[in-house]
């Protein structure tokens, strides 16, 4: 999973994960990492993209698609999120880029990435 690094939200994002998928294969890498360079560069249809991106194998899903997605990869009482597909992929990704476009306003942004927790730094690629 690709995440703005700066990003308040996107961190909360992550510790979420984090807490919900110990010890889960899912791993993260910052948009501006070496690893978000790569990703974006074998994925074209990525360029410009400033937020959450989720990689599967050689698909890459962004916005909401990606959200949703990472609810079906938690499995469990998260699938119930999965109810949002019945919305409208124009409709999920608008409501998404509006709280894109708060996100910083309303959570804060870093000035640098954060550091993970000791205990996940393995799951974090550079």
């Amino acid at each position: 999973m690709l995440y703005d690094g700066l990003c308040a939200l996107c961190n909360g994002w992550v510790r979420f994960l984090l807490r919900v998928d110990r010890g889960g294969p899912l791993r993260f890498a910052a948009l501006a990492s070496a690893t978000g360079d790569r990703i974006r560069t074998a994925h074209p249809e990525l360029t410009g993209v400033d937020s959450l991106v989720f990689v599967e194998g050689e698909r890459a899903a962004v916005r909401s698609t990606a959200v949703l997605r990472i609810f079906r990869y938690l499995g469990g009482p998260w699938r119930l999120f999965l109810i949002g597909w019945i919305v409208p992929r124009e409709i999920r990704d608008s409501l998404y880029d509006v709280v894109a476009f708060w996100r910083y306003r309303l959570f804060g942004r870093h000035a640098a990435c954060l550091v993970p927790p000791a205990d996940a730094r393995g799951r974090f690629l550079d």
